[in-house]
Protein backbone atom coordinates (compact mmCIF):
# COMPACT_ATOMS: atom_id res chain seq x y z
CA UNK A 1 0.00 0.00 0.00
CA UNK A 2 2.76 2.45 0.86
CA UNK A 3 4.43 1.69 -2.46
CA UNK A 4 1.38 3.29 -4.09
CA UNK A 5 -0.25 0.10 -5.34
CA UNK A 6 -4.03 -0.23 -5.38
CA UNK A 7 -5.49 -1.91 -2.31
CA UNK A 8 -8.76 -3.79 -1.92
CA UNK A 9 -11.27 -2.54 0.63
CA UNK A 10 -11.37 -6.15 1.86
CA UNK A 11 -8.25 -5.21 3.83
CA UNK A 12 -10.44 -3.06 6.11
CA UNK A 13 -11.40 -5.06 9.18
CA UNK A 14 -15.06 -6.05 9.28
CA UNK A 15 -17.06 -3.49 11.24
CA UNK A 16 -14.36 -0.81 11.00
CA UNK A 17 -14.56 2.36 8.92
CA UNK A 18 -10.97 2.38 7.71
CA UNK A 19 -7.51 0.84 7.83
CA UNK A 20 -4.28 2.83 8.14
CA UNK A 21 -0.73 1.88 7.23
CA UNK A 22 2.18 4.18 8.00
CA UNK A 23 5.95 3.87 8.01
CA UNK A 24 8.82 6.13 9.05
CA UNK A 25 11.98 6.06 6.91
CA UNK A 26 15.08 7.57 8.49
CA UNK A 27 18.81 7.86 7.76
CA UNK A 28 17.97 8.53 4.11
CA UNK A 29 20.84 8.79 1.65
CA UNK A 30 21.60 12.18 0.11
CA UNK A 31 20.61 10.73 -3.26
CA UNK A 32 17.17 9.77 -1.96
CA UNK A 33 16.71 13.14 -0.22
CA UNK A 34 17.52 14.89 -3.51
CA UNK A 35 15.16 12.66 -5.50
CA UNK A 36 12.34 13.29 -3.00
CA UNK A 37 13.01 17.02 -3.19
CA UNK A 38 12.59 16.93 -6.97
CA UNK A 39 9.02 15.65 -6.57
CA UNK A 40 8.19 18.24 -3.91
CA UNK A 41 8.87 16.29 -0.69
CA UNK A 42 11.18 17.86 1.89
CA UNK A 43 12.92 15.84 4.59
CA UNK A 44 15.46 18.18 6.16
CA UNK A 45 16.03 15.86 9.12
CA UNK A 46 16.69 12.87 6.85
CA UNK A 47 13.32 11.32 7.72
CA UNK A 48 10.05 10.92 5.86
CA UNK A 49 6.70 9.53 7.03
CA UNK A 50 4.39 7.77 4.56
CA UNK A 51 0.76 7.13 5.45
CA UNK A 52 -2.17 5.61 3.56
CA UNK A 53 -5.76 5.35 4.72
CA UNK A 54 -8.12 2.85 3.10
CA UNK A 55 -11.82 3.38 3.79
CA UNK A 56 -14.55 0.76 3.86
CA UNK A 57 -16.25 2.36 0.84
CA UNK A 58 -13.13 1.71 -1.26
CA UNK A 59 -11.85 5.28 -1.23
CA UNK A 60 -8.34 6.01 -0.03
CA UNK A 61 -6.20 8.96 0.99
CA UNK A 62 -2.47 9.47 1.41
CA UNK A 63 -0.19 11.71 3.45
CA UNK A 64 3.53 12.36 3.42
CA UNK A 65 5.00 14.01 6.50
CA UNK A 66 1.43 14.73 7.60
CA UNK A 67 0.58 16.62 4.40
CA UNK A 68 -2.18 15.31 2.09
CA UNK A 69 -0.79 14.12 -1.27
CA UNK A 70 -2.10 12.36 -4.35
CA UNK A 71 -1.82 8.61 -4.83
CA UNK A 72 0.57 9.36 -7.70
CA UNK A 73 2.95 11.25 -5.42
CA UNK A 74 2.78 8.46 -2.83
CA UNK A 75 3.64 5.98 -5.59
CA UNK A 76 6.63 8.11 -6.68
CA UNK A 77 7.89 8.41 -3.12
CA UNK A 78 7.35 4.69 -2.48
CA UNK A 79 9.49 3.76 -5.49
CA UNK A 80 12.31 5.89 -4.12
CA UNK A 81 12.12 4.39 -0.63
CA UNK A 82 11.07 0.74 -1.03
CA UNK A 83 11.86 -2.08 -3.44
CA UNK A 84 9.64 -5.14 -3.10
CA UNK A 85 10.78 -8.46 -4.56
CA UNK A 86 8.04 -11.06 -4.48
CA UNK A 87 6.24 -13.39 -6.84
CA UNK A 88 3.14 -11.24 -7.06
CA UNK A 89 4.58 -7.76 -6.59
CA UNK A 90 5.53 -5.09 -9.06
CA UNK A 91 9.29 -4.85 -8.99
CA UNK A 92 11.36 -1.87 -10.09
CA UNK A 93 13.94 -4.08 -11.79
CA UNK A 94 11.22 -5.63 -13.98
CA UNK A 95 10.37 -2.22 -15.41
CA UNK A 96 12.40 -2.04 -18.63
CA UNK A 97 12.24 1.76 -18.58
CA UNK A 98 14.24 1.77 -15.34
CA UNK A 99 17.09 -0.40 -16.65
CA UNK A 100 18.91 2.50 -18.31
CA UNK A 101 18.82 4.42 -15.01
CA UNK A 102 20.36 1.47 -13.15
CA UNK A 103 23.13 1.15 -15.73
CA UNK A 104 23.84 4.91 -15.68
CA UNK A 105 23.99 4.87 -11.87
CA UNK A 106 26.43 1.94 -12.02
CA UNK A 107 28.85 3.80 -14.30
CA UNK A 108 28.42 7.12 -12.44
CA UNK A 109 27.43 9.09 -15.55
CA UNK A 110 25.90 12.04 -13.68
CA UNK A 111 28.13 14.68 -15.30
CA UNK A 112 27.65 13.35 -18.83
CA UNK A 113 23.90 13.02 -18.27
CA UNK A 114 23.74 16.59 -16.98
CA UNK A 115 25.61 17.89 -20.04
CA UNK A 116 23.42 15.87 -22.37
CA UNK A 117 20.22 16.95 -20.60
CA UNK A 118 21.14 20.63 -21.00
CA UNK A 119 21.87 20.27 -24.72
CA UNK A 120 18.80 18.09 -25.32
CA UNK A 121 16.47 20.62 -23.64
CA UNK A 122 17.93 23.44 -25.76
CA UNK A 123 17.47 21.27 -28.86
CA UNK A 124 13.82 20.52 -28.06
CA UNK A 125 13.11 24.21 -27.38
CA UNK A 126 14.68 25.24 -30.69
CA UNK A 127 12.73 22.54 -32.56
CA UNK A 128 9.48 23.68 -30.94
CA UNK A 129 10.19 27.31 -31.85
CA UNK A 130 10.91 26.33 -35.46
CA UNK A 131 7.74 24.24 -35.67
CA UNK A 132 5.72 27.21 -34.42
CA UNK A 133 7.21 29.43 -37.11
CA UNK A 134 6.63 26.83 -39.81
CA UNK A 135 2.93 26.53 -39.08
CA UNK A 136 0.43 26.28 -41.91
CA UNK A 137 0.99 29.06 -44.44
CA UNK A 138 -2.75 29.72 -44.73
CA UNK A 139 -2.90 30.16 -40.95
CA UNK A 140 0.04 32.57 -41.07
CA UNK A 141 -1.68 34.59 -43.82
CA UNK A 142 -4.92 34.70 -41.84
CA UNK A 143 -3.06 35.84 -38.75
CA UNK A 144 -1.19 38.52 -40.68
CA UNK A 145 -4.41 39.93 -42.15
CA UNK A 146 -6.01 39.99 -38.71
CA UNK A 147 -3.05 41.80 -37.15
CA UNK A 148 -3.01 44.36 -39.99
CA UNK A 149 -6.74 45.00 -39.53
CA UNK A 150 -6.33 45.50 -35.78
CA UNK A 151 -3.39 47.89 -36.19
CA UNK A 152 -5.20 49.92 -38.88
CA UNK A 153 -8.39 49.98 -36.83
CA UNK A 154 -6.53 51.50 -33.88
CA UNK A 155 -4.42 53.84 -36.03
CA UNK A 156 -7.57 55.22 -37.67
CA UNK A 157 -8.61 56.64 -34.29
CA UNK A 158 -5.07 57.54 -33.15
CA UNK A 159 -5.82 57.32 -29.43
CA UNK A 160 -3.59 59.25 -27.05
CA UNK A 161 -2.86 58.37 -23.46
CA UNK A 162 -4.81 60.64 -21.07
CA UNK A 163 -7.01 62.26 -23.73
CA UNK A 164 -10.16 60.44 -22.65
CA UNK A 165 -10.17 62.06 -19.22
CA UNK A 166 -9.56 65.50 -20.72
CA UNK A 167 -12.41 65.04 -23.20
CA UNK A 168 -14.81 63.90 -20.49
CA UNK A 169 -13.95 66.94 -18.34
CA UNK A 170 -14.38 69.36 -21.26
CA UNK A 171 -17.68 67.76 -22.28
CA UNK A 172 -18.95 68.18 -18.75
CA UNK A 173 -17.90 71.86 -18.82
CA UNK A 174 -19.62 72.58 -22.12
CA UNK A 175 -22.78 70.75 -21.10
CA UNK A 176 -23.01 72.95 -17.97
CA UNK A 177 -21.53 76.15 -19.47
CA UNK A 178 -24.51 78.39 -18.65
CA UNK A 179 -24.57 77.29 -15.01
CA UNK A 180 -20.80 77.58 -14.78
CA UNK A 181 -20.85 81.15 -16.17
CA UNK A 182 -23.55 82.15 -13.67
CA UNK A 183 -21.63 80.78 -10.68
CA UNK A 184 -18.29 82.17 -11.89
CA UNK A 185 -19.86 85.60 -12.41
CA UNK A 186 -21.17 85.56 -8.86
CA UNK A 187 -17.80 84.49 -7.45
CA UNK A 188 -15.93 87.14 -9.47
CA UNK A 189 -18.33 89.81 -8.30
CA UNK A 190 -17.95 88.85 -4.66
CA UNK A 191 -14.19 88.32 -4.78
CA UNK A 192 -12.84 91.10 -6.97
CA UNK A 193 -15.44 93.27 -8.68
CA UNK A 194 -13.48 96.47 -8.08
CA UNK A 195 -16.14 97.69 -5.71
CA UNK A 196 -15.38 98.73 -2.16
CA UNK A 197 -17.44 95.89 -0.72
CA UNK A 198 -15.66 93.03 -2.59
CA UNK A 199 -13.79 90.45 -0.57
CA UNK A 200 -10.46 91.38 -2.15
CA UNK A 201 -10.88 95.10 -1.35
CA UNK A 202 -11.97 94.41 2.23
CA UNK A 203 -9.03 92.06 2.87
CA UNK A 204 -6.65 94.62 1.30
CA UNK A 205 -7.95 97.34 3.59
CA UNK A 206 -7.62 95.06 6.60
CA UNK A 207 -4.04 94.20 5.59
CA UNK A 208 -3.17 97.92 5.33
CA UNK A 209 -4.63 98.63 8.74
CA UNK A 210 -2.75 95.72 10.27
CA UNK A 211 0.52 96.96 8.70
CA UNK A 212 0.02 100.35 10.40
CA UNK A 213 -0.74 98.55 13.66
CA UNK A 214 2.49 96.54 13.41
CA UNK A 215 4.48 99.79 13.65
CA UNK A 216 3.06 100.20 17.12
CA UNK A 217 2.77 96.53 18.05
CA UNK A 218 5.65 94.64 16.35
CA UNK A 219 4.21 91.24 17.28
CA UNK A 220 1.27 91.89 14.94
CA UNK A 221 3.52 92.02 11.84
CA UNK A 222 2.99 88.31 10.99
CA UNK A 223 -0.77 88.88 11.02
CA UNK A 224 -0.39 91.73 8.55
CA UNK A 225 1.69 89.49 6.28
CA UNK A 226 -0.92 86.71 6.41
CA UNK A 227 -3.71 89.14 5.48
CA UNK A 228 -1.67 90.47 2.56
CA UNK A 229 -1.11 86.88 1.36
CA UNK A 230 -4.86 86.29 1.57
CA UNK A 231 -5.37 89.30 -0.72
CA UNK A 232 -2.94 87.89 -3.29
CA UNK A 233 -4.56 84.45 -3.08
CA UNK A 234 -8.05 85.91 -3.65
CA UNK A 235 -6.87 87.87 -6.69
CA UNK A 236 -5.24 84.69 -8.11
CA UNK A 237 -8.45 82.71 -7.60
CA UNK A 238 -10.42 85.42 -9.37
CA UNK A 239 -8.11 85.21 -12.41
CA UNK A 240 -8.44 81.40 -12.59
CA UNK A 241 -12.22 81.65 -12.29
CA UNK A 242 -12.37 83.76 -15.42
CA UNK A 243 -10.89 80.88 -17.48
CA UNK A 244 -13.57 78.42 -16.31
CA UNK A 245 -16.33 80.33 -18.03
CA UNK A 246 -14.51 81.09 -21.27
CA UNK A 247 -16.73 80.85 -24.30
CA UNK A 248 -15.28 78.57 -27.05
CA UNK A 249 -14.46 80.13 -30.41
CA UNK A 250 -16.95 77.87 -32.18
CA UNK A 251 -20.49 76.88 -31.45
CA UNK A 252 -20.46 74.92 -28.13
CA UNK A 253 -23.07 72.51 -29.50
CA UNK A 254 -20.93 71.63 -32.53
CA UNK A 255 -17.81 71.30 -30.37
CA UNK A 256 -19.66 69.09 -27.88
CA UNK A 257 -20.89 66.79 -30.67
CA UNK A 258 -17.35 66.42 -32.01
CA UNK A 259 -15.95 65.59 -28.58
CA UNK A 260 -18.72 63.08 -27.92
CA UNK A 261 -17.99 61.39 -31.26
CA UNK A 262 -14.33 61.14 -30.26
CA UNK A 263 -15.29 59.55 -26.94
CA UNK A 264 -17.56 57.09 -28.77
CA UNK A 265 -14.66 56.11 -31.06
CA UNK A 266 -12.41 55.52 -28.05
CA UNK A 267 -15.13 53.48 -26.32
CA UNK A 268 -15.47 51.31 -29.44
CA UNK A 269 -11.72 50.61 -29.38
CA UNK A 270 -11.89 49.72 -25.68
CA UNK A 271 -14.68 47.21 -26.33
CA UNK A 272 -12.41 45.47 -28.86
CA UNK A 273 -8.91 45.80 -27.50
CA UNK A 274 -8.79 46.71 -23.81
CA UNK A 275 -10.45 48.21 -20.77
CA UNK A 276 -8.61 51.54 -21.12
CA UNK A 277 -6.83 53.61 -23.74
CA UNK A 278 -3.52 52.48 -22.19
CA UNK A 279 -4.49 48.83 -22.75
CA UNK A 280 -5.55 49.61 -26.34
CA UNK A 281 -2.14 51.16 -27.03
CA UNK A 282 -0.42 48.13 -25.44
CA UNK A 283 -2.52 45.82 -27.63
CA UNK A 284 -1.45 47.78 -30.70
CA UNK A 285 2.23 47.53 -29.72
CA UNK A 286 1.95 43.76 -29.22
CA UNK A 287 0.15 43.31 -32.55
CA UNK A 288 2.88 45.29 -34.31
CA UNK A 289 5.53 43.09 -32.67
CA UNK A 290 3.77 39.89 -33.76
CA UNK A 291 3.40 41.25 -37.29
CA UNK A 292 7.12 42.02 -37.41
CA UNK A 293 7.89 38.48 -36.22
CA UNK A 294 5.70 37.06 -38.99
CA UNK A 295 7.36 39.25 -41.61
CA UNK A 296 10.84 38.22 -40.43
CA UNK A 297 9.96 34.55 -39.76
CA UNK A 298 11.96 33.42 -42.78
CA UNK A 299 15.18 34.82 -41.34
CA UNK A 300 14.30 33.46 -37.91
CA UNK A 301 13.65 30.02 -39.43
CA UNK A 302 17.11 30.01 -40.96
CA UNK A 303 18.67 31.00 -37.63
CA UNK A 304 16.78 28.27 -35.77
CA UNK A 305 17.61 25.65 -38.39
CA UNK A 306 21.30 26.46 -38.06
CA UNK A 307 21.08 26.36 -34.25
CA UNK A 308 19.22 23.03 -34.37
CA UNK A 309 21.95 21.52 -36.55
CA UNK A 310 24.62 22.65 -34.09
CA UNK A 311 22.69 21.42 -31.04
CA UNK A 312 21.86 18.08 -32.67
CA UNK A 313 25.52 17.48 -33.51
CA UNK A 314 26.51 18.35 -29.95
CA UNK A 315 23.77 16.12 -28.50
CA UNK A 316 24.80 13.22 -30.73
CA UNK A 317 28.43 13.58 -29.63
CA UNK A 318 27.51 13.49 -25.92
CA UNK A 319 25.06 10.63 -26.57
CA UNK A 320 27.82 8.70 -28.34
CA UNK A 321 30.09 9.15 -25.31
CA UNK A 322 27.27 7.87 -23.10
CA UNK A 323 26.77 4.90 -25.41
CA UNK A 324 30.43 3.91 -25.19
CA UNK A 325 30.34 4.01 -21.39
CA UNK A 326 27.08 2.06 -21.27
CA UNK A 327 28.31 -0.62 -23.68
CA UNK A 328 31.51 -1.06 -21.68
CA UNK A 329 29.66 -1.16 -18.34
CA UNK A 330 27.09 -3.61 -19.73
CA UNK A 331 29.79 -6.25 -20.25
CA UNK A 332 31.11 -5.71 -16.74
CA UNK A 333 27.62 -5.99 -15.19
CA UNK A 334 26.90 -9.16 -17.22
CA UNK A 335 30.13 -10.77 -16.00
CA UNK A 336 29.51 -9.92 -12.34
CA UNK A 337 25.89 -11.09 -12.41
CA UNK A 338 26.90 -14.32 -14.16
CA UNK A 339 29.40 -15.01 -11.36
CA UNK A 340 26.75 -14.48 -8.70
CA UNK A 341 24.19 -16.62 -10.55
CA UNK A 342 26.74 -19.42 -10.70
CA UNK A 343 27.32 -19.01 -6.97
CA UNK A 344 23.54 -19.23 -6.45
CA UNK A 345 23.48 -22.56 -8.33
CA UNK A 346 22.12 -21.09 -11.57
CA UNK A 347 25.17 -21.58 -13.83
CA UNK A 348 23.11 -22.16 -16.98
CA UNK A 349 21.19 -18.89 -16.77
CA UNK A 350 22.38 -16.39 -19.34
CA UNK A 351 22.03 -12.71 -18.48
CA UNK A 352 22.49 -9.92 -21.02
CA UNK A 353 22.39 -6.15 -20.73
CA UNK A 354 21.12 -5.22 -24.19
CA UNK A 355 22.24 -1.74 -25.25
CA UNK A 356 20.72 -0.81 -28.62
CA UNK A 357 20.60 2.42 -30.58
CA UNK A 358 17.41 4.47 -30.82
CA UNK A 359 16.38 8.00 -31.74
CA UNK A 360 17.63 10.82 -29.52
CA UNK A 361 15.55 11.13 -26.37
CA UNK A 362 15.86 12.52 -22.86
CA UNK A 363 18.49 9.90 -21.87
CA UNK A 364 20.56 9.75 -25.06
CA UNK A 365 20.38 7.44 -28.05
CA UNK A 366 20.26 4.09 -26.23
CA UNK A 367 17.61 1.61 -25.22
CA UNK A 368 18.77 -0.57 -22.32
CA UNK A 369 17.02 -3.77 -21.28
CA UNK A 370 17.97 -6.68 -19.05
CA UNK A 371 17.38 -10.01 -20.83
CA UNK A 372 17.70 -13.60 -19.58
CA UNK A 373 17.50 -17.19 -20.76
CA UNK A 374 17.01 -19.67 -17.92
CA UNK A 375 17.64 -22.83 -19.96
CA UNK A 376 20.19 -23.74 -22.64
CA UNK A 377 18.90 -23.27 -26.17
CA UNK A 378 16.23 -20.77 -25.18
CA UNK A 379 16.36 -17.27 -26.69
CA UNK A 380 17.06 -14.28 -24.50
CA UNK A 381 13.88 -12.47 -23.44
CA UNK A 382 12.66 -9.92 -20.87
CA UNK A 383 12.85 -11.26 -17.31
CA UNK A 384 9.14 -11.09 -16.51
CA UNK A 385 8.33 -13.27 -19.53
CA UNK A 386 10.78 -16.08 -18.79
CA UNK A 387 11.66 -16.68 -15.16
CA UNK A 388 9.57 -18.57 -12.63
CA UNK A 389 8.98 -17.13 -9.16
CA UNK A 390 11.94 -18.85 -7.50
CA UNK A 391 14.28 -18.18 -10.41
CA UNK A 392 13.19 -14.58 -10.59
CA UNK A 393 13.91 -14.01 -6.90
CA UNK A 394 17.47 -15.28 -7.25
CA UNK A 395 18.05 -13.36 -10.48
CA UNK A 396 16.79 -10.20 -8.81
CA UNK A 397 19.07 -10.91 -5.88
CA UNK A 398 22.06 -11.27 -8.19
CA UNK A 399 21.23 -8.00 -9.95
CA UNK A 400 20.75 -6.28 -6.62
CA UNK A 401 24.15 -7.51 -5.40
CA UNK A 402 25.82 -5.82 -8.37
CA UNK A 403 23.68 -2.69 -8.50
CA UNK A 404 23.16 -2.32 -4.76
CA UNK A 405 23.16 1.26 -3.50
CA UNK A 406 23.09 2.56 -7.06
CA UNK A 407 19.47 3.73 -6.90
CA UNK A 408 19.63 5.05 -3.33
CA UNK A 409 16.70 2.90 -2.14
CA UNK A 410 17.10 2.36 1.60
CA UNK A 411 14.72 -0.56 2.15
CA UNK A 412 14.40 -3.79 0.15
CA UNK A 413 11.72 -6.36 0.92
CA UNK A 414 12.18 -9.97 -0.25
CA UNK A 415 9.03 -12.08 -0.04
CA UNK A 416 9.46 -15.86 -0.39
CA UNK A 417 12.96 -15.54 -1.84
CA UNK A 418 13.46 -19.21 -0.90
CA UNK A 419 10.78 -20.50 -3.29
CA UNK A 420 12.02 -23.52 -5.21
CA UNK A 421 15.39 -23.79 -3.47
CA UNK A 422 16.75 -25.54 -0.39
CA UNK A 423 19.90 -26.63 1.41
CA UNK A 424 23.17 -25.06 0.35
CA UNK A 425 21.51 -22.85 -2.27
CA UNK A 426 19.30 -21.33 0.42
CA UNK A 427 22.38 -20.65 2.54
CA UNK A 428 24.09 -18.94 -0.38
CA UNK A 429 21.01 -16.78 -0.97
CA UNK A 430 21.03 -15.89 2.71
CA UNK A 431 24.69 -14.90 2.60
CA UNK A 432 24.04 -12.62 -0.36
CA UNK A 433 21.12 -11.03 1.48
CA UNK A 434 23.37 -10.52 4.49
CA UNK A 435 25.94 -8.82 2.31
CA UNK A 436 23.32 -6.44 0.88
CA UNK A 437 22.08 -5.67 4.38
CA UNK A 438 25.45 -4.14 5.25
CA UNK A 439 24.55 -1.16 3.05
CA UNK A 440 20.74 -1.32 2.77
CA UNK A 441 17.97 -2.36 5.11
CA UNK A 442 16.69 -5.80 4.06
CA UNK A 443 13.39 -7.25 5.24
CA UNK A 444 12.98 -10.90 4.27
CA UNK A 445 9.90 -13.12 4.61
CA UNK A 446 11.16 -16.70 4.53
CA UNK A 447 10.47 -20.26 5.64
CA UNK A 448 14.09 -21.28 5.15
CA UNK A 449 16.15 -21.89 8.28
CA UNK A 450 19.34 -21.44 6.26
CA UNK A 451 18.25 -17.89 5.31
CA UNK A 452 16.50 -16.87 8.54
CA UNK A 453 19.48 -17.83 10.72
CA UNK A 454 21.66 -15.23 8.96
CA UNK A 455 19.46 -12.27 9.94
CA UNK A 456 20.49 -9.69 12.55
CA UNK A 457 16.96 -9.36 13.93
CA UNK A 458 14.03 -11.78 13.86
CA UNK A 459 10.37 -10.79 13.97
CA UNK A 460 7.69 -13.29 14.89
CA UNK A 461 4.23 -12.86 13.35
CA UNK A 462 1.39 -14.51 15.26
CA UNK A 463 -2.39 -14.58 15.32
CA UNK A 464 -4.59 -14.85 18.39
CA UNK A 465 -8.26 -14.57 19.26
CA UNK A 466 -9.61 -11.88 21.60
CA UNK A 467 -13.28 -11.04 22.17
CA UNK A 468 -14.23 -13.26 19.28
CA UNK A 469 -11.94 -11.42 16.82
CA UNK A 470 -8.63 -12.53 15.34
CA UNK A 471 -5.71 -10.21 16.04
CA UNK A 472 -2.30 -10.23 14.38
CA UNK A 473 0.80 -9.27 16.34
CA UNK A 474 4.48 -8.79 15.48
CA UNK A 475 7.28 -8.85 18.04
CA UNK A 476 11.07 -9.08 18.12
CA UNK A 477 12.41 -12.45 19.28
CA UNK A 478 14.98 -12.81 22.04
CA UNK A 479 18.15 -14.84 21.24
CA UNK A 480 16.65 -17.91 22.94
CA UNK A 481 13.40 -17.51 20.99
CA UNK A 482 15.37 -17.13 17.75
CA UNK A 483 17.00 -20.52 18.34
CA UNK A 484 13.63 -22.17 19.02
CA UNK A 485 12.09 -20.58 15.90
CA UNK A 486 14.92 -21.81 13.65
CA UNK A 487 14.65 -25.27 15.23
CA UNK A 488 10.90 -25.38 14.53
CA UNK A 489 11.54 -24.61 10.86
CA UNK A 490 14.01 -27.50 10.76
CA UNK A 491 11.89 -29.92 12.80
CA UNK A 492 8.30 -29.54 11.77
CA UNK A 493 5.76 -30.85 14.31
CA UNK A 494 8.27 -31.77 17.02
CA UNK A 495 11.67 -30.30 17.81
CA UNK A 496 14.58 -32.46 18.95
CA UNK A 497 17.69 -31.48 20.85
CA UNK A 498 19.71 -32.15 17.71
CA UNK A 499 17.60 -29.66 15.78
CA UNK A 500 18.00 -27.07 18.53
CA UNK A 501 21.76 -27.60 18.40
CA UNK A 502 21.71 -27.29 14.60
CA UNK A 503 19.79 -24.03 14.94
CA UNK A 504 22.32 -22.77 17.49
CA UNK A 505 25.19 -23.68 15.16
CA UNK A 506 23.52 -21.83 12.27
CA UNK A 507 23.01 -18.69 14.35
CA UNK A 508 26.52 -18.82 15.78
CA UNK A 509 28.15 -19.33 12.39
CA UNK A 510 26.53 -16.44 10.51
CA UNK A 511 29.44 -14.09 11.18
CA UNK A 512 32.09 -16.70 10.30
CA UNK A 513 30.82 -17.77 6.90
CA UNK A 514 32.33 -16.13 3.83
CA UNK A 515 30.40 -15.04 0.79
Amino acid sequence: MLAGNRASRDLVRSGEKSATVCAMFDSLSQKTVQALSEIGITCDDGCVLLEKNLHADGKSSARINGRPVTQGMLRQAGKLLINIHGQNDSQALLDADSHIRYLDAYIGAEELLHDYGTVYRDLREAESALAALQQNEAEKLRLREMLLYQIRDIDAVKPKEGEEEKLENECSRLQNLEKIQKQVSFCERVLDSGEKGSATMLVARAAGAMEQLSAMIPTSAPLAERLRNCEYELRDIAEILSTLSEQPDEDPTVLLDRMQSRLDALAKLKRKYGASVCEVLAFRANAAKRLEELDTSGERCEELSHRISELREKAENVAAALHRKRAEAAKEVERKIAEILTYLDMPRVRFLVAVSHCALNATGCDKVEFLIATNPGEPLAPMQKIASGGELSRIMLAIRCVLNDRDGVGCIIYDEVDTGISGSTSRKVGLKLRRISKETQVICVTHSAQIASLADTHFFVSKSEADGRVQTAVRILTPEEEQDAIARILGGLSVTDAQRQAAADMLAGKDREEL
